[in-house]
């Protein structure tokens, strides 16, 4: 009570946080008389006076009032926009590194220009991070004008783009790209073995578009790097077949019994929540004898440990035959599956369900079955924007997840007033006994609205949903265009055009759609539309004028029928998709509506909702067709949505955990891979992990301690002639007295140094530094993908400890610390045994030519835990060449004492035989310098 009466008398926290940035707007609004005197040239000089101020000692808070004034008069006179006060406030918010909520329609992208300028000032580079390729290839234009005339260059970062081209432009001075690419960036960064070839420069400070989007529901699950695996084509169909069989038993069993099967019984039991589904000990033995009739386990016991990837891919493919739907989870498009995003309903091609879930969804739909991935990078998202020295963020729904923000991101959350106040109406929900009789009424409210003129926006949270309500709507005569995965080519345009007079524009889950809807129609894309074959001249610029009368002329009947009515056809799971949905209505200061319609079969409710709801709902005798409305009944709502938010807010966390983990150990593999791409020489790290290879070899036969007759004499020989090559007397040295292992390692230590002196010798030093640094560098990666791969199935099953009461994290610390000291000991072991093993031979130098790109390596962003991808852009969409073979040294090694001579340059590079090759001819390897070998 004191709270709310405190609250009235002197404002919120944020109120007066905001208040406070008056001082420094005031010092920017005074500012502004003295630039519009300014000439073009006297503007654009402004960039190169903050430079001398900043080498001068001044920082960047010094110069903000000047640097964003100066921006303010750019924008007016390049586009014609000038910068709201409360945009003023935005922009300081997010050069305080914060996040700054503000409203659809508020201008943020024009907002996000003021603090990206004042930060690309000091040429360090400024990221620009948005949630699909349109909007970053839109912004990068369209805001590039602005930077262009003050002097500052701008990049854009999208998929499929060639190496040279994203190294210039990371090298901008502001680079737009989504926050998948300058994630996967960064990993294929760390993949390469030459810094020259690196794209990415030092982090220094990001702007997250649609933060709440990119930081929340993105970042539940990690960006993957894979490659491929063996094929298992036929292993899917097989166990394909046995499943859909279950599933047929398991209706027939339900249809018997009048309904679903108690808890336990039955062949399998499914959780809608968490999407997991599982046999039951019936289920078990029944799979256990089809699969031994199939031939398709080796034991007649379907634990036994040779069985472990037929029950791996059996689970799968029982969770692609349930729990898997077509139209809504994926689509089958080209012989294809391609994955649906929930959160934005866009097609996602070439992203891929991990851990052969992909291939269970592809031997289901009778598709090309692709082979599986083995992971060979990966980070969270959390843990890759947590590397930038500052970090911001905007949207126009954060406020509900401020509290995760600050926990993981420590990212305060800053509401931002309107420019106007917001005249839309929000109206309490319509709640309906089932499906149908909601799409009906939601039908017969569309056609009302319809035929008086207002623009109806329809919200749903599937295509089946959109296909479904375009069914009755087609029944009442009403023209509606449907904006889904199946036709997100034309997304903007049909946005764009969705506040006219009576359209009606059904959408696949409006969030990160980015463009706005301007009542009576987008000026812009109607002159692209339909001039776009006119040739420049009177005619054009009469036929312009024409179509801005008629968008002036519709958007007075728009705003005379209410503005744009905003439905959703359900409840989302987050209440932040809700209302980015119902801000698309009542955009700067226009009147709107919105209204949302429910029902008892809506997933939220049917899976999340109390059970008294339903009770309570059914004992009303509510009448088919009829709607009800209350407080209670939202607030009801909002309650399962709260408990779905804090549940995956609750996964999100654990990802991070386990992720921090594996975090640690890539921040040492990474810095250690860029202190020998940086170093002339590495002789000093490979004598170390010699001396240390010895001492283990030493001390594994002969342990502190023990006595000479408990040696593992014959080991150690053994040991010494594999790792070292070395004919070591230990048979010699054991017959004198007084034998101790440092004995022993002393005389090894010195024996191999005159094997590899001798060994130097041959070569000239150049190309023998080459030949280290080459080899560090490849088993490094080699070692450090083949722990990735250890640490995936390890992630896999640690759960399991929960039933000895463990906690599975501490678990999971304890074996991935021990599982990364010994993935330490086997490579320096391996390092010293390729260096004194390997035969080497002076090879001529290959021709000069340009940078070779990595192989195209499938990227995905999936969860570890369900195999769910979360990734909305595509590239990658095939994996190609193997890992680690972008560079080869010009010596070349074997392990054997000769070598076939081949007149190949690029042999040993690990280049695919169907990849282009890296001559740049534009042919396949195999059929150009491949065809030699």
């Amino acid at each position: 009570m004191w709270q709310a009466i405190a609250k009235t008398i002197f404002g919120s926290s944020n109120d007066r946080y905001v208040k406070s940035l008056d001082k420094t707007v005031a010092r920017i609004n005074a500012l502004e008389e003295q630039l519009v005197d300014f000439s073009d040239e006297e503007l654009k000089a402004q960039t190169l006076k903050f430079r001398k101020k900043l080498e001068e000692g001044q920082t960047l808070d010094d110069i903000l009032p000047e640097a964003f004034a100066t921006v303010r008069e750019a924008a007016k006179r390049v586009m014609g926009m000038r910068h709201y006060d409360v945009q003023m406030v935005g922009g300081i918010v997010l050069h305080r590194g914060e996040i700054a909520e503000m409203k659809t329609g508020e201008g943020k992208t024009l907002v996000a220009t003021l603090a990206t300028y004042l930060n690309a000032i000091e040429g360090k580079g400024v990221h620009v991070v948005t949630v699909n390729d349109y909007l970053a290839r839109r912004d990068a234009e369209w805001m590039g004008q602005l930077y262009g005339f003050l002097g500052l260059t701008t990049g854009v970062i999208i998929p499929n783009l060639p190496e040279a081209a994203r190294r210039q432009a990371y090298a901008c001075d502001i680079t737009y790209g989504t926050n998948n690419e300058f994630g996967f960036d960064y990993l294929r960064d760390n993949m390469k073995q030459e810094r020259r070839q690196m794209v990415q420069r030092p982090f220094n400070f990001a702007i997250v578009d649609e933060v709440d989007s990119i930081l929340i529901d993105e970042a539940r699950t990690p960006l993957i790097i894979s490659g491929p695996t063996e094929d298992k084509s036929e292993l899917y169909i097989a166990l394909d077949a046995q499943i859909k069989q279950l599933v047929k038993d398991q209706a027939a069993l339900e249809k018997a019994n009048g309904g679903p099967m108690p808890e336990g019984e039955g062949y399998f039991t499914k959780d809608e929540k968490s999407r997991n589904i599982q046999l039951t000990e019936e289920g078990f033995e029944e799979m256990e004898q089809r699969l031994l009739a199939a031939g398709l386990i080796e034991t007649d016991n379907l634990y036994d440990v040779e069985n472990t990837l037929v029950v791996h891919h059996m689970d799968q493919a029982l969770r692609a035959v349930v729990m898997f739907k077509k139209d809504t989870d994926y689509i089958v498009k080209h012989d294809k599956v391609i994955i649906i995003d929930e959160f934005t309903g866009r097609m996602m091609d070439g992203r891929r369900w991990s851990n052969g879930l992909h291939q269970a969804v592809e031997a289901k739909e009778g598709v090309e079955i692709q082979p599986e991935n083995q992971t060979m990078a990966s980070i969270t998202f959390q843990n890759y924007f947590r590397m930038y020295p500052k970090l911001s963020g905007m949207t126009g729904t954060a406020a509900t997840e401020a509290s995760e923000f600050w926990d993981i991101y420590k990212l305060n959350v800053v509401e931002i007033p309107t420019n106007v106040p917001v005249a839309r109406v929000d109206e309490e929900d319509e709640f309906y006994k089932n499906t149908m009789d909601k799409f009906a009424a939601i039908a017969k409210a569309i056609k009302e609205k319809n035929e008086i003129g207002q623009p109806v926006l329809v919200g749903t949270v599937s295509i089946e949903k959109s296909e479904l309500l375009s069914k009755f709507l087609d029944k009442e005569g009403v023209a509606h265009s449907v904006l889904n995965a199946r036709m997100h080519e034309q997304e903007a345009r049909i946005v764009a055009q969705a506040g006219r007079p009576g359209a009606v524009t059904i959408a696949t889950n409006m969030a990160g759609r980015g463009t706005d809807i301007q009542l009576g129609g987008n000026v812009e894309f109607r002159i692209d539309d339909e001039l776009a074959e006119m040739e420049d001249g009177p005619a054009k610029e009469a036929a312009i004028a024409k179509i801005k009368a008629e968008v002036a002329e519709e958007k007075a009947k728009v705003l005379a029928a209410g503005g744009l009515f905003v439905l959703g056809t359900e409840r989302h799971e987050s209440r932040r998709i809700d209302n980015q949905l119902r801000g698309r209505s009542g955009r700067q200061g226009d009147p709107g509506l919105s209204r949302f319609y429910l029902c008892l079969e809506d997933d939220l409710l049917r899976i999340f909702g109390p059970d008294t709801l339903f009770a309570k709902m059914m004992n009303a005798n509510l009448e088919d067709g009829e709607a009800i409305g209350s407080k209670w009944l939202s607030k009801a709502i909002e309650t399962a949505q709260k408990k779905v938010e804090a549940r995956n807010y609750e996964m999100r966390k654990q990802v991070v955990q386990f992720d921090d983990v594996m975090n640690d150990q890539r921040k040492v593999v990474y810095e250690q891979r860029s202190e020998i791409m940086d170093s002339e020489r590495v002789d000093d790290v490979v004598d170390e992990m010699r001396r240390d290879a010895i001492n283990a070899i030493v001390t594994g036969a002969c342990p502190p301690g023990s006595y000479p007759e408990q040696w593992d004499v014959a080991g150690l020989k053994e040991k010494v002639t594999d790792t070292l090559g070395l004919d070591a007397p230990i048979d010699a040295w054991m017959e004198e007295e007084q034998i101790e292992p440092d004995i022993f390692e002393e005389r090894l230590q010195e024996m191999s140094e005159e094997k590899l002196a001798a060994k130097i010798a041959e070569l000239p030093e150049d190309t023998w530094r080459r030949v280290e640094k080459s080899i560090l560098l490849e088993r490094l990666d080699y070692h450090w993908k083949e722990h990735l791969a250890t640490l995936d199935a390890l992630r896999q099953v640690v759960f399991l400890r929960a039933y000895a009461q463990k906690q599975p994290i501490n678990e999971y610390k304890q074996e991935a610390f021990g599982l990364f000291e010994t993935m330490l000991e086997t490579l320096r072991e391996d390092v010293t045994k390729v260096l004194l093993t390997a035969q080497f031979r002076a090879a001529a130098p290959p021709p000069p030519r340009p940078l070779p790109d990595l192989p195209q390596f499938l990227t995905g962003h999936i969860d570890p835990l369900t195999g769910e991808d979360n990734s909305n852009d595509g590239d990658g969409s095939e994996a190609m060449a193997p890992l680690f073979g972008t560079l080869a040294p010009s010596p070349v090694a074997s392990t054997g004492s000769g070598g076939a001579q081949t007149n190949d340059p690029y042999a040993g590079m690990g280049v695919s035989r169907n990849a282009p090759c890296p001559c740049g001819s534009g042919s396949k390897y195999k059929h150009c310098h491949g065809a030699q070998s």
